[in-house]
């Protein structure tokens, strides 16, 4: 355990959840396991067609050394840390096996221009004389996500690498030492016909050379090295990918002739250009959150593919229990996500992100559930029909907030070309969409599901978001010289803001509803509390910060929630049931949730509290950064998946607004 911020820090990993170690360029995206192994593998987008989703398909390492084999995984002796210790997306691993008397430690990137995953081992002898010692990399795929057996793997010996492709997907392993390739090779089959897998073949120190394989096929590398006492020797790796095996071979003797040393210093140096915004802030950032800071935003820009999807979750863990993982772009958590870049400055990823959200908007104006990375619709449980009515199956806060960051991108950069190529395009019909789709029972947005993703109904916190959404537009429709849509719009949100101010208040509990529906013309009325319903309503204006409603909401809520001294965590509701492990407690603490009341403390002038509800996420972070979705309240086990998008989002829009009022 370490002191964190005055925390102790007992964060408890259950199993093989969170990834420790992200990596990507918005194209490859590679995530490690607790062990330290390839245990997603996404290409050629981030966030979808993972080719190591699933069992049997972690790329094994193991060491072989004085007769015995030890695999990470699988040997209980080998003990770790992850760091990003360089600045960059570079994760470094340190594996060490006190019994064998070896340390590994791994430098480990996705090369900044070209998609090629590169390991840069460091093999250490503990010993105090000389030994051979067999390092062996295992690589298993399934190629596309595919179950079918047809993926291909051979032997290239005039590339001096091993081939795996099916289709318009290829990857190229290789590997060097002391700038001679792999000593030894084999192709094997995995998890059919009773074979468990080419790694096997290496327990007796002697690859077989297999040359070809189809079906489902695996493959490992070996390296023979002579390490002298308390001495050490590097072994350089590498996976290469591309749309054909010309694109792939063409990085791989790239990556070769370049040697990853060059390729490693010059992704260094990308990330450390692209976080500049970001080192501007270190001075006014409190320095126990400097690093987290740093990485936050790495991981963040991890979760980019670049051609603008905002993966929630690139974690593929939950498909182990789940029918489904969070490998999707919601247009909520990518608005949210955007914000605090829009606020550093950055112009690409927000630019690309609307692009996206452009693309999937429905010919009506809004957005659906959430897409895959590659812009199509992605799965969903919300249905067209609910309890009789007929309405599209959406969240409708997820139209709104894309709409709001949109209009704070513009005012942050008055690019009129962002109105000329955004305005008609994505404003006009979202906006027009937000202002019509209003029930005529209540004056407030018609129902649609929540932003937990699980009731139809009319929502504080979607009226919220849609009454600032609409106050934004108006006024970029003042700006596009469309004064129509101005008035119409602002008439528009100053109706919901009335509505609001009749409906949404229960003064019986002193605390904002979650929501309304129309039943046979009566309005029922949702009276559990909400932490959505409350933040919403204080972030976009729905009722006034200094009002009694809100200054009642919030002390309803910290009474009911009971939040402590020691524990700021706050549930999503009241009786939160997803993934809570005891039922005595509200709910598991979600970091998006805590760290929306550090940002209203924040607007009332307490920086003490805020600054004691970061260093509460600081504490519950990985030690590589990494945040997941919930805590655990009872033994404070990360509930995966890790890292959520949207928890680092708003861990950093809260340290901006505690960086900007500290230094006021």
């Amino acid at each position: 355990m370490t002191s964190v911020g005055g925390f102790t820090k007992r964060i408890v990993l259950v199993g093989s959840v969170a990834r420790p170690i992200v990596l990507s360029n918005g194209e490859l995206h590679v995530g490690l396991n607790k062990f330290g192994l390839v245990h997603d593998f996404y290409y050629p987008y981030v966030g979808f067609e993972n080719h190591a989703a699933g069992a049997n398909l972690r790329h094994k390492v193991g060491v072989l050394t004085d007769g015995k084999m030890s695999w990470l995984d699988d040997d209980t002796d080998w003990e770790f840390t992850f760091r990003y210790p360089h600045t960059a997306l570079i994760g470094h691993t340190l594996a060490k096996n006190t019994k064998i008397g070896i340390i590994l430690e791994f430098d480990d990137t996705v090369d900044a221009e070209f998609s090629v995953f590169m390991r840069n081992v460091h093999v250490v002898n503990l010993y105090d004389h000389p030994r051979e010692i067999k390092l062996y990399m295992h690589q298993a795929f399934a190629i596309g996500d595919s179950r079918s057996n047809t993926d291909t793997a051979q032997y290239l010996p005039d590339s001096n690498a091993i081939l795996h492709y099916r289709g318009r997907r290829a990857f190229v392993i290789s590997g060097q030492h002391d700038g001679k390739p792999f000593d030894q090779y084999t192709i094997g089959l995995f998890g059919i016909e009773g074979h468990e897998g080419s790694f096997r073949d290496a327990e007796d120190g002697v690859l077989s050379s297999n040359n070809v394989e189809h079906g489902r096929v695996d493959s490992i590398l070996g390296f023979i090295l002579q390490v002298g006492a308390h001495s050490s020797e590097r072994v350089h790796y590498w996976v290469a990918a591309g749309m054909s095996i010309r694109e792939a071979l063409y990085i791989h003797k790239q990556t070769e002739e370049d040697g990853i040393s060059k390729r490693l210093h010059m992704t260094a140096d990308w990330w450390h250009k692209w976080l500049e915004p970001v080192l501007k802030l270190l001075p006014n950032t409190p320095q126990d959150h400097r690093q987290l800071f740093i990485n936050s935003m790495m991981i963040m820009k991890a979760q980019m593919d670049k051609r603008g999807a905002v993966i929630a979750s690139t974690d593929s863990t939950m498909l182990n229990y789940s029918r489904d993982a969070y490998g999707y772009s919601w247009p909520r958590d990518g608005g949210y996500a955007m914000w605090p870049l829009i606020r550093l400055g950055y112009v690409d990823e927000p630019y690309r992100f609307f692009e996206f959200t452009k693309r999937g908007l429905h010919t009506d104006g809004y957005l659906m559930h959430k897409y895959r990375a590659d812009g199509a619709l992605g799965s969903s449980w919300h249905p067209y029909v609910h309890d009789n009515v007929v309405a599209p199956p959406i969240q409708t806060d997820e139209t709104a907030t894309v709409l709001f960051m949109f209009a704070q991108f513009y005012n942050i950069h008055k690019d009129s070309k962002l109105i000329k190529e955004f305005y008609v395009s994505l404003v006009q019909p979202m906006a027009n969409f937000l202002a019509d789709y209003i029930d005529i029972h209540t004056g407030l947005p018609k129902p649609s599901y929540d932003l937990w993703e699980e009731i139809f109904a009319t929502f504080t916190y979607t009226t919220a978001v849609t009454y600032g959404a609409l106050l934004a537009a108006s006024e970029l429709a003042t700006i596009a010289g469309d004064n129509d849509s101005a008035v119409k719009w602002r008439s528009s949100a100053d109706d919901i803001k009335a509505a609001a101010a009749k409906h949404l208040y229960n003064e019986e509990r002193g605390v904002f509803y979650k929501s309304i529906t129309v039943v046979d013309g009566a309005i029922v009325k949702d009276p559990i509390i909400d932490t959505s319903s409350i933040f919403g309503a204080f972030m976009y204006g729905l009722f006034d910060s200094d009002g009694p409603e809100m200054n009642s909401s919030i002390e309803v809520m910290v009474s009911t929630f009971k939040l402590l001294d020691d524990e700021p965590g706050i549930p999503r509701y009241e009786n939160d049931f997803y993934r809570r492990s005891d039922p005595a407690v509200n709910g598991n603490w979600w970091f998006i949730t805590t760290l929306w009341h550090a940002q209203y403390l924040l607007e009332k002038d307490n920086s003490k509290e805020a600054k004691f509800i970061l260093d509460w996420t600081l504490k519950h972070a990985l030690n590589t950064g990494m945040l997941s979705e919930q805590i655990d309240p009872v033994n404070d086990q990360v509930i995966s998946p890790a890292p959520l998008t949207w928890s680092h989002a708003e861990y950093v829009s809260t340290l901006l607004d505690y960086i900007e009022k500290t230094k006021k």
